[in-house]
């Protein structure tokens, strides 16, 4: 009979793994609704446009309008989005939004306002306003919709319905008929089927709700806007933004804080910085960082603390003990036992480098 086939003839203890496996997760449970109490983040719903125009249908409206005139964030935003030449960031003189060009293009007046109402069915008035809009010049469509635009900011909480009578075309049918289209729902699922297939790209319902107010009044209310600390660990079933803190930590710093170019800046900062955690093994200096602070012996303290000690060297221990020498004669000569450490302290130099990388003194014996 071998050691690991001979039986156990030790003491022994009753050992009841269900009781430990319950009580464990008893504990676990307990301390998991307990901290995710204390320290949870909101898990607010999905912000979509329909939620947005019945919730501030007023700063909807104000919006659309400015998406008509071609005055609202998204229509002069630049690449890779419109082609306004002036709106590109630059890191020094070169422009990385001209670099890949106008990628996925949007027209706000087209995407946002006209495409989704020509869905509208049974609609007479919509229909003759859409085509007294078709029908009119470039000019005199921006004229009705930056009157319309210019008039609606200026009335008290930018109510349609305080709009003084002007000359605004079909200006304010057609937004009045947007609004109903968005407060049903319509317009999410008109903006995501434009031109795809699968509604998978959130890229223009997104552009349009960034355009107002009401979206990011909702993040400063959660102390989330670019000039606040705040941060939310996720929003739904999908993963947040906490992996992204080191990104949006450098816009809360200056120069980056008050550049007309931080989107650029940051970007290159993080590439750079990415760049050089990848070339960490290759950098003098910071490569020797876990020789001079050796965290990673602490942690795997049992394993370095049972490890053979390689041929040669001493362990860690045996580099405090004393070392005893014997003299003894031999043919009339006394000969030190240690005399080969002589020749192991001329090598030590040479190995040094060795031990120091093995964790171990660079004694020879």
């Amino acid at each position: 009979m071998t050691a690991e086939t001979q039986k156990w003839a030790g003491r022994t203890r009753e050992y009841d793994l269900v009781k430990e496996f319950v009580i464990a997760l008893l504990v676990v449970s307990v301390l998991t609704v307990a901290l995710a109490a204390l320290f949870s983040s909101p898990d607010e719903k999905q912000i979509t446009i329909s939620t947005w125009s019945r919730h501030a249908p007023n700063d909807f409206v104000l919006t659309a309008a400015t998406e008509l005139d071609g005055t609202s964030g998204t229509a002069t935003y630049g690449a890779p989005y419109t082609h306004t030449a002036d709106a590109a960031q630059k890191i020094g003189p070169v422009s990385l939004q001209h670099i890949a060009g106008v990628t996925h293009p949007v027209d706000t007046v087209t995407d946002f306002v006209i495409t989704p109402l020509t869905g509208v069915p049974a609609d007479s008035a919509l229909t003759t306003a859409l085509g007294q809009w078709q029908g009119a010049g470039t000019s005199q469509r921006q004229r009705w919709a930056s009157s319309y635009d210019d008039a609606l900011a200026k009335v008290t909480d930018n109510d349609p319905a305080k709009v003084p009578p002007g000359d605004y075309g079909p200006v304010p049918v057609m937004l009045n008929r947007l609004l109903t289209m968005a407060q049903s729902g319509g317009l999410d699922g008109a903006l995501l089927a434009q031109k795809q297939f699968f509604a998978t790209d959130y890229t223009k319902p997104l552009l349009f709700i960034a355009d107002g107010s009401y979206l990011e009044d909702r993040a400063r209310a959660q102390h989330l806007g670019g000039d606040q600390w705040g941060m939310m660990n996720e929003t739904g079933n999908y993963p947040g933004q906490a992996w992204l803190w080191l990104y949006t930590f450098w816009y809360q710093v200056k120069p980056f804080s008050t550049s007309p170019n931080a989107d650029a800046l940051v970007w290159g900062l993080m590439a750079l910085l990415s760049l050089a955690l990848v070339l960490v093994p290759f950098i003098p200096g910071v490569r020797s960082i876990p020789r001079w602070v050796p965290v990673h012996r602490l942690i795997w303290r049992d394993y370095y603390r049972g490890m053979r000690p390689p041929d040669g060297y001493l362990s860690a221990s045996d580099v405090a003990r004393p070392v005893q020498v014997s003299r003894r004669p031999i043919g009339g000569q006394v000969h030190d036992d240690d005399a080969g450490a002589d020749a192991g302290r001329d090598r030590e130099h040479d190995d040094g480098e060795a031990a120091g990388a093995s964790g171990y003194g660079g004694r020879s014996v």
